[in-house]
């Protein structure tokens, strides 16, 4: 036998683990849940990042019409906002209109009248912010009665500084009515027409009524019964100037000293409306007085005594002021102060500027205008004033 002893058997050593390895261990592929919940977290934190910045971005765009609104509402709560009337808004040639639409009051201070009307400072200050790049001239479309002499003078001065200051035109389209303060506001204009079947006129000055209760016997103030009793009936007067001015009146009474100083307050003013429509119509004074009177006149008639330049119907008339303002008709627009947006009604405005609306549609807190209804002063007016007092 062999002494030598057998190697033992091969073995396996254990194997060599390094640094590196230990650290790949560590890397673990992520389970499921983890990998879900990473890219969810990612996800809504890029959604919330976006919602954000177009948040910002539309807050940005919401204030841009907000504030282009407010530029257009006045603090009187009038909307200046622009809106074609005639033609294409992307026409080249320009012209603006101006309503003057019943009865002419001064400003907002006066309050309010059953019907709808027109107040003269702002219609004046309308004319007194256009410039000459804002438009290429100024057509009036009127139909009124006529109504103060404040507001009345206030429109004509604003025409005359508005030609002076851009040497552009101003063109009057009458539209059913002008009398009395109509004709006052509107002379300087550089043309008159009117539309078929208008009236045209009146020019004379009225102050009233002036009511008297005669021989009173009693007066009540109970709900079932109130106001005055008389034995000699209740009287109305006007007084006036212009022949025919109070035609229809059928009641006249009043002191010799109070009608003696208040027809010298008359005469100043009748001679001062008689005075602006000679100069700016060119007519002569005496024929207004004598023949013209204060009685209101159909197209031909005033076209023939000098208070209009002729008779077109609108499309006719906006084609001559286009031309007249050296334009093209086919490339001219016709732009008017709208009516509130939406928008513009939830920042306070309530009518387009220069308009006045009738008292039921401002609520609770307006009066009848004490300026038509009150005798407070004369008035260039022409017809009823239970059509504006009720």
């Amino acid at each position: 036998m062999s002494n030598d002893v057998p190697p033992p058997s091969p073995t396996h050593s254990p194997p060599h683990i390094t640094g590196s390895d230990i650290a790949a261990a560590s890397k673990k592929e992520p389970g499921t849940f983890k990998r879900g919940f990473g890219m969810g977290a990612g996800l809504g934190l890029g959604l919330a990042v976006t919602f954000l910045a177009l948040s910002i971005v539309g807050g940005l765009l919401a204030i841009i019409p907000v504030a282009a609104s407010l530029s257009t509402v006045t603090s009187a709560g009038a909307s200046t906002a622009l809106t074609p009337l005639w033609g294409d808004g992307g026409a080249e040639g320009r012209l603006r209109a101006i309503s003057i639409t019943g009865p002419i009051m001064t400003d907002v201070s006066e309050g309010g009248l059953l019907v709808a009307g027109a107040f003269g400072y702002e219609i004046a200050q309308q004319l007194d912010d256009l410039g000459e790049d804002d438009a290429d001239g100024v057509v009036l479309l009127v139909n009124t009665p006529g109504g103060s002499i404040t507001g009345s003078k206030a429109i004509a001065d604003a025409i005359e500084r508005y030609q002076e200051r851009t040497g552009q035109q101003v063109l009057v389209h009458v539209e059913g009515f002008s009398a009395s303060g109509g004709v006052y506001s509107t002379a300087p204009a550089d043309a008159i027409y009117a539309d078929h079947g208008s009236l045209v006129g009146s020019i004379g000055v009225i102050f009233g009524p002036f009511e008297r209760y005669n021989d009173v016997v009693a007066t009540s103030g109970s709900i079932i019964e109130s106001g005055v009793t008389t034995t000699g009936g209740i009287t109305q007067e006007y007084l006036s100037r212009g022949t025919g001015k109070d035609f229809g009146n059928p009641y006249r009474d009043m002191t010799s000293e109070e009608r003696e100083m208040f027809e010298a307050m008359l005469e100043t003013e009748y001679t001062n409306f008689v005075s602006h429509v000679a100069e700016h119509r060119s007519m002569d004074a005496t024929t207004i007085r004598e023949e013209l009177g204060a009685f209101l006149f159909s197209n031909e008639d005033a076209q023939d005594n000098g208070l209009i330049d002729g008779t077109l119907n609108r499309e006719e008339f906006f084609t001559e002021a286009a031309t007249r303002a050296g334009l093209d008709p086919e490339d001219t627009v016709v732009e008017i102060a709208s009516d509130p947006t939406g928008l513009e009604a939830l920042l306070g405005a309530s009518r387009s500027v220069g308009s006045a609306l009738p008292v039921a549609e401002l609520g609770d807190g307006h009066q009848v205008s004490t300026v038509f209804c009150g005798a407070t002063t004369p008035l260039v007016f022409s017809g009823e004033l239970a059509a504006v007092c009720g």
